[in-house]
């Protein structure tokens, strides 16, 4: 019998997808163990109030895969169940079936032979769209199932290839004009390149879209591992379609062109839920566009996958482990900071604990933590926020950072009665944190009382392992940089590019660290005000591990490069 929340892999599927005749979804869930009595009360009720069909209500609640109620629904209808990850798609059948249509009905044409069209399907009891298919097509449809994650994922890819943003550029500059409606019709091309737009920067796991204006044309760039690249020149003449299309989505005005705004778009390509945050500059020669993409739906980030260096990680944990007082993380923006305090949450029992957060934005959904968005326009700012939160019995507080005194003053005094803090702060090494937050008002003696540890990082690219090669005299390039090589012979690597990478190198990236753990050591620098410079020298006396020496450490185990070090340390 599979697994209640199992995914559906080969074995389950030959279980679920020929199921006893006439049998309800449900029934048949019940007695193959997918769920049990009180999950179905709860889908029922959810049905009820959301008017899905309870397939959905059961999936969208967590209770079974996807996969395992497409399988039953197609084995009940007789139709095939295929994966579209191993199915090659017919390009003549792409073009009988207009993307609009394809993307209304949730389908995907498959191949075409003859008189058939065969056409993958979320829903192969949707008579309404099989009947639409078969007018404009002329084609006899001979319909399969496949989950829509997978249905929308190939949809989107093979459409893209299909149609390249140059021929939809092309569509939208030989039409008369582009109206209110069409900005919201999927059948407009302004709309499809939009969608193409941020689809690709789904795909390629950027960070930022950026549209930029110019006197003739309009430049897309996107940030990958934290460098930009060009994406696509546009003639300036879509400008105003394009970006009125964009803040349509992020629930922005369009008619106010003045001003900076600020939205945000929901988007779910291939089962991912992407949040956009976007905002709008006024230029010289137009808006300014800036979508940050965050994910989700996305995996949480744990510890040991951050690449945290074994001493620096076990000096990481202690500080978490501690019962009370404050842990900060520093780093300038993009660093990776937030992903590591989510890293953090990952280690802290929620069943036992009280834990909450303050954030701006949410970028993760944790189990067991009651998450707190701020918003500065109603007076929901990290000091507010924090003050009120003091007030619901926490034992662990996550805020996303400490940007002004007050925020400041509260979270040292949470961490010296009895709570663990964890926050970010900007400053260029974990030294700096110290003079910066006496800077802020905070008492140097209740500072060495509260403060347990200060983490800082860079986030570095990793190299392509398709296409990274050993460079030559490796030992000469480290005395070059008056480096100590740490073992003998000496190896080190240079990014080459290759397809597997976009041609750049590199492929991802992981983190360089740096911990000072607060302890009496530090007392005299603390309470004496010593500056950056002081305690820097003063924590590598007492072994602490630098971020230039732990990202030449990765240099030397083949994660990275030196050029990449020096750029996001030196």
């Amino acid at each position: 019998m599979p697994t209640p929340n199992g995914l559906g892999g080969v074995g389950d599927l030959t279980q679920v997808a020929s199921p006893p005749r006439k049998k309800r979804l449900t029934d048949q869930l019940l007695e193959m163990g997918y769920i049990s009595p009180s999950q179905l009360d709860l889908a029922l009720r959810e049905k009820d109030r959301t008017g899905k069909y309870i397939g959905e209500a059961i999936v969208d609640l967590g209770f079974v895969s996807q996969r395992v109620v497409t399988a039953l629904l197609a084995g009940y209808a007789e139709a095939e169940l295929i994966n579209l990850h191993q199915v090659k798609i017919s390009r003549l059948a792409l073009q009988a079936v207009p993307y609009a249509m394809a993307k209304r009905f949730k389908l995907l044409p498959i191949s075409m032979e003859g008189e058939q069209l065969t056409v993958a399907m979320v829903d192969v009891y949707n008579v309404v769209a099989i009947d639409a298919l078969e007018k404009a097509t002329h084609k006899i449809i001979n319909a399969v199932a496949a989950t829509e994650n997978e249905l929308v994922e190939a949809l989107e890819l093979n459409y893209a290839r299909e149609t390249p943003i140059s021929d939809v550029v092309d569509q939208i500059m030989n039409a008369k004009g582009i109206t209110e409606a069409e900005l919201e019709s999927d059948e407009s091309p302004v709309v499809r390149l939009v969608d193409q737009i941020i689809g690709l920067g789904i795909r390629n796991h950027v960070t930022d879209i950026h549209i930029e204006p110019g006197v003739k044309t309009m430049r897309i760039r996107m940030r990958l591992d934290g460098v930009m690249h060009e994406e696509v020149l546009m003639p300036s003449q879509i400008q105003l379609a394009l970006i009125a299309r964009i803040k349509i989505m992020a629930k922005m005005d369009v008619t106010e062109k003045r001003m900076p705004q600020d939205g945000r778009i929901q988007y779910a390509l291939a089962g991912k839920k992407v949040d956009l945050r976007v905002s709008s500059l006024p230029t010289q020669h137009g808006e300014s566009i800036v979508m940050r993409l965050l994910d989700s739906s996305g995996e949480k980030p744990k510890l040991e996958d951050l690449g945290f260096s074994e001493a620096s990680g076990a000096l990481f944990k202690k500080a978490i482990s501690a019962p009370h007082g404050i842990i900060l993380v520093t780093g300038p923006t993009g660093s990776g900071k937030s992903t590591t305090l989510y890293a953090a949450m990952g280690e802290i029992d929620t069943v036992h604990r009280s834990v909450f957060t303050l954030e701006d934005p949410i970028e993760y959904d944790m189990a067991g933590v009651r998450q707190t968005q701020i918003n500065d326009e109603v007076g929901m700012s990290f000091g507010s926020g924090l003050r009120s939160l003091l007030r619901q019995d926490p034992d662990v507080i996550l805020v996303g950072e400490i940007r002004d005194s007050e925020t400041a003053s509260l979270a040292v005094r949470a961490a010296l009665t009895g709570h663990v803090v964890l926050s970010t702060l900007h400053t260029n090494n974990a030294a700096g944190a110290i003079p910066r937050l006496i800077d802020m008002g905070i008492e140097p003696f209740m500072l060495h009382a509260g403060l347990v540890a200060v983490v800082a990082q860079r986030l570095v690219r990793k190299l392509c392992p398709s296409c990274k090669q050993d460079i030559e005299n490796a030992a000469d390039v480290l005395q070059s940089l008056a480096i100590q090589a740490p073992t003998s012979p000496v190896r080190l690597w240079k990014a080459v590019g290759c397809e597997h990478c976009n041609q750049t190198g590199y492929q991802g990236r992981q983190g360089i660290y740096e911990v000072i753990l607060i302890d009496e050591r530090f007392h005299d620098a603390v309470v004496g005000r010593f500056d950056a410079r002081n305690i820097y020298d003063l924590a590598k006396e007492n072994g602490t591990q630098t971020m230039f020496e732990d990202g030449i450490a990765k240099a030397l185990q083949g994660i990275t490069t030196i050029e990449e070090v020096m750029r996001v340390v030196k």
